[in-house]
């Protein structure tokens, strides 16, 4: 019928994430593992792109996430926030330094203002989701450095849309 046509074309894109790094579901190259403690990988965050960020997006923030952590909540592996809604994506290796301009680094659960690879204890192997929120604020109203539960208390109602691609990583 013609208006079937015409309602998929009026359809809006979806917003999705993607990795050149991270095959959805796959195994994470040893390259993003975390290098100190017991793991000895090269601590590389893996690329992302993203695409179709829902109209009034007026930010971007990134939050890597290991749920299958044994301790409350899971661990917080990366987080970034007040990426600038024209950036489509980051390149692998990322660090604190590179980020896009405007765009802050929040402090994982290692403690540290950066990227920090998956390193979960002996067993079954855990998953990685590394989730793109796209944000109707140009800036969230916390400081430098804020952890995630900081940086997700402020998203709260400014949420427009989110998107996600997911590793996993075992020893």
């Amino acid at each position: 019928m013609w208006w079937t046509a015409w309602a998929l074309a009026a359809e809006p894109a979806r917003f999705v994430v993607t990795s050149d790094t991270v095959a959805d579901g796959q195994r994470m190259p040893d390259r993003t593992v975390y290098a100190g403690g017991t793991c000895s990988g090269g601590n590389r965050s893996p690329a992302l792109q993203w695409s179709h960020p829902p109209t009034g997006t007026q930010s971007l923030v990134v939050w890597g996430h290991d749920p299958d952590a044994p301790r409350p909540g899971g661990w917080t592996h990366w987080v970034l926030f007040d990426l600038p809604p024209t950036v489509a994506g980051l390149p692998e290796g990322v660090g604190a330094e590179a980020r896009p301009a405007g765009g802050r680094s929040g402090t994982t659960d290692f403690g540290e203002a950066r990227y920090g690879g998956p390193c979960p204890p002996p067993g079954p192997a855990h998953r990685y989701v590394f989730t793109v929120y796209a944000v109707d604020l140009p800036a969230l109203p916390v400081p430098d450095g804020a952890t995630w539960p900081v940086v997700e208390a402020a998203l709260q109602g400014h949420i427009r849309g989110s998107a996600t691609v997911m590793g996993m990583w075992g020893r």
